[in-house]
């Protein structure tokens, strides 16, 4: 199709003559359409993209001029549209990984939380039960070694031993996750 016929096509466009749209419409689109395909390399997109366009110029057909040629208005309007389309998925597709990588340190912080749990639960079954019963209550129950000894009926100093005793065995049964603890401890301080 000639220049000068598109023009005059284009004007009858503007004046909303369906039929010349329709003549316009056919005469681009399968080109317009493998020019979208060579972008998006998905031919049911590059379709979408054309009728996109072409809507839009109907749309918009009494505000539309351009200056050199409407096949160049037309090729340029599918190429911006094109490009648009494709920082769009760029942009969805870092979305979509900022949240598989959050999802995964989330669930990762999940599992050692959990995992942790287990091991320290594991661990106060390893102490003897005097040991665990001090402990317990020192750690879990928040009693001074005084109250423990009055409570147990022994001495302050053997709480004192049990204490340390029972926390040399969680240390040792808990040294993986020395850093994982100091983590979780900073973490809620802040």
């Amino acid at each position: 199709m000639e220049t000068i016929e598109e023009i005059e096509l284009f004007n009858k466009v503007k004046q909303g003559d369906q039929r010349a749209f329709e003549k316009l419409f056919k005469a681009h689109y399968e080109s317009l359409c493998r020019f979208a395909f060579r972008f998006l390399k998905d031919t049911d997109q590059a379709e979408e993209i054309v009728q996109e366009v072409f809507c839009k110029i109907w749309e918009k057909r009494q505000s539309i001029s351009f200056t050199s040629s409407f096949k160049a208005y037309l090729f340029t309007s599918i190429r911006n549209t094109c490009y648009n389309v494709h920082e769009h998925m760029k942009v969805r597709h870092q979305h979509q990984e900022h949240v598989i990588h959050t999802t995964s340190e989330v669930d990762t912080g999940i599992l050692e939380e959990v995992d942790l749990e287990a091991k320290i639960e594991k661990s106060l079954d390893l102490l003897p039960e005097q040991c665990r019963k001090v402990f317990m209550m020192n750690r879990f129950e928040g009693l001074k070694y005084k109250e423990i000894a009055a409570q147990l009926g022994i001495s302050p100093k053997t709480v004192e031993n049990q204490m340390g005793k029972a926390l040399k065995i969680m240390r040792e049964q808990l040294k993986d996750y020395l850093t994982v603890m100091i983590l979780a401890f900073l973490t809620e301080i802040l």
